[in-house]
């Protein structure tokens, strides 16, 4: 536990130290480069201070013509000439510029480097410790040497003789190194404070910076947050179903390879949700932030959708949209729809023919074989298939005939009579039928529920089958009050529906879709041929499909049959 929660604290803290480590180093660095680049800048100042001195010197007629009067050889360590140097004009000229410039020294010598005027009178008529040829040859010198009286910056200048360009002697004036060292180490108090003073900006920037990063992390740390990006990875791309994400501004954050299967679109992350190629629908529901389900057509695909917001901790993060695939759903609901009609209509048989059977039993029992025998020859002659459903012999699929019938069962028990059309006629099989059956089951479904709505006296659908080859087209037209005016143009799109949503999974209003859908894969299609106003009794819409390549074993072609 305890090895745990270092391991904590120094991933919490790590970029911190960084951070303060790095500005430390760089603001050392530049102190140091700062102490180097003055202490080389003092040098110089302090060298042309110490010229500047020793040029006005150098430059005094009474410095010039003094100097001049001592020849190579004069100058010698005489008492008497000792003192008179002591006292002489050179002496007070040299002590007095010492004084005036805060300099360590100002010597005066002739042209053989022998002192004329220097600051301890008792070095006067000596050598001078240094080299003074390069002075004495006419150049001004700067340099830093040790002298008697310790290390200075000094510069050396030649005295000319008055009224003439010969060298007859050298001023040298120093400025002491510990004048340097003093204003060198003033300015680094300076810098080091100003450095100070950023290094503490530093620190608390770096402060600062480390809380934004745990707020842009969540509070994560780094080994979290990698274990959350491959757990993501593993479950998000793992799952049966698709997920999209984006950011608070409708940008794309995430997709996962379901939702880029499910939806067709690609694996662009950052571009607007708008840009990615989700269809109408799915937009809609996603920008509603709409957390019931709700079905959508893409491509080939039936799917579920649904989105809601993500926050944390009062913060938005964005909004997740959730995908589900019900084309597999879809199609076998169909094929029970087909089934659970034909069961309706087998029952409904079945409980016809039991009564029939009851009567023909007690006719026999009764000794009235003559009304028994009329009856079985009416059962086999008539059976309830062709009573139910006039003209279906026009009809030679057995699925079809069987599924019509049940849809037929179906509304009579909704009060609505099912008829075939006069021009009715298949020859061919389905070859397709759960497609055939799912436009054709729609179709009837939406027809028998507009009339039973409208309550006319007389409740009608008419469909009419025609084969075309291995073409079928389908016309399905009701009684019912036909489709509202501002319906027709959204009436094929998802989400439309004049019926109310008693729950059902996904919402209403994809049936429709769905059908063009299938019709448009099989080449064909289907439309609002008529809103409204037919013919009585058949006043309400009719909608026209074709589905090319749905029949097979056709023997005779289409107008031949008419």
């Amino acid at each position: 536990m305890a090895t745990e929660r270092v391991r904590a604290v120094r991933l919490r803290t790590q970029v911190l130290l960084l951070q303060i480590v790095v500005v430390t180093l760089t603001l050392g660095v530049a102190f140091a480069v700062f102490g180097y680049l003055t202490e080389q800048r003092l040098r110089d100042a302090y060298g042309q201070r110490a010229l500047a001195i020793a040029r006005t010197v150098a430059a005094d007629p009474v410095v010039r013509g003094e100097v001049s009067g001592y020849a190579p050889g004069v100058v010698t360590a005489d008492p008497e000439l000792h003192r008179e140097l002591a006292a002489g004009p050179l002496e007070r000229i040299a002590v007095d510029a010492t004084q005036r410039n805060e300099a360590l020294f100002v010597v005066i010598t002739d042209d053989a480097g022998i002192r004329l005027a220097h600051p301890d009178q008792n070095r006067l008529t000596e050598h001078v410790s240094t080299d003074p040829s390069e002075a004495l040859a006419g150049r001004e010198v700067i340099d830093e040497e040790r002298g008697t009286l310790g290390d200075s910056v000094r510069a050396k200048v030649p005295v000319l003789e008055p009224d003439s360009l010969r060298v007859v002697g050298a001023v040298s004036v120093g400025i002491a190194t510990d004048a340097v060292h003093d204003q060198l180490l003033d300015d680094l108090r300076t810098a080091g404070m100003l450095v100070g003073a950023a290094l503490l900006v530093g620190i608390a920037g770096s402060i600062l910076l480390a809380r934004r990063w745990r707020g842009l992390t969540l509070g994560l740390e780094p080994g979290e947050l990698a274990e959350l990006v491959r757990g993501q990875a593993a479950v998000l791309h793992g799952i049966g179903r698709g997920v999209l994400a984006v950011d608070s501004s409708w940008r794309t954050t995430f997709v996962n390879d379901e939702a880029r299967r499910l939806l067709g679109i690609g694996p662009d992350i950052g571009r607007p949700v708008d840009e990615v190629g989700l269809t109408p629908r799915v937009l809609e529901v996603f920008h509603g932030l709409d957390e019931q389900p709700a079905s959508a057509t893409v491509g080939s695909h039936i799917v579920i959708v649904s989105a809601r917001r993500v926050s944390r901790d009062g913060r938005d993060l964005g909004a997740v949209l959730t995908v589900r695939d019900r084309t597999d759903v879809e199609s076998l609901t169909r094929q029970l729809d087909a089934v659970q009609s034909m069961s309706t209509v087998l029952r409904a048989q079945r409980h016809e023919f039991s009564n029939k059977m009851h009567l023909i039993s007690g006719l026999l029992h009764s000794g009235r074989v003559e009304e028994a025998s009329r009856s079985i020859d009416e059962l086999i002659g008539a059976g309830p298939l062709g009573a139910a459903t006039p003209g279906i012999d026009a009809i030679h699929d057995a699925y079809l005939q069987a599924f019509l019938a049940a849809k037929a069962a179906h509304a009579r028990e909704s009060g609505v009579e099912l008829v075939l059309g006069p021009n009715t006629w298949v020859e061919g099989s389905l070859a397709d039928p759960v497609d055939v059956t799912t436009v054709l089951g729609n179709l009837l479904d939406n027809a028998i529920e507009a009339v039973r709505a409208s309550g006319r006296s007389l409740p009608q659908v008419e469909v009419e089958l025609v084969q075309e080859d291995s073409t079928l087209h389908i016309t399905v037209a009701d009684s019912g009050d036909g489709v509202a005016p501002e319906l027709v143009d959204s009436l094929f799109t998802e989400g439309t529906s004049t019926r109310e949503d008693h729950g059902v999974p996904g919402g209403r209003g994809v049936g429709l879709a769905l059908i063009r859908q299938i019709a448009r894969a099989h080449g064909g299609d289907v439309r609002l041929s008529s809103a409204g106003g037919g013919e009585p009794p058949l006043t309400g819409a009719e909608f026209i499909a074709r589905m090319p390549g749905v029949l097979v074993d056709s023997e005779v072609p289409w107008p031949q049959q008419i």
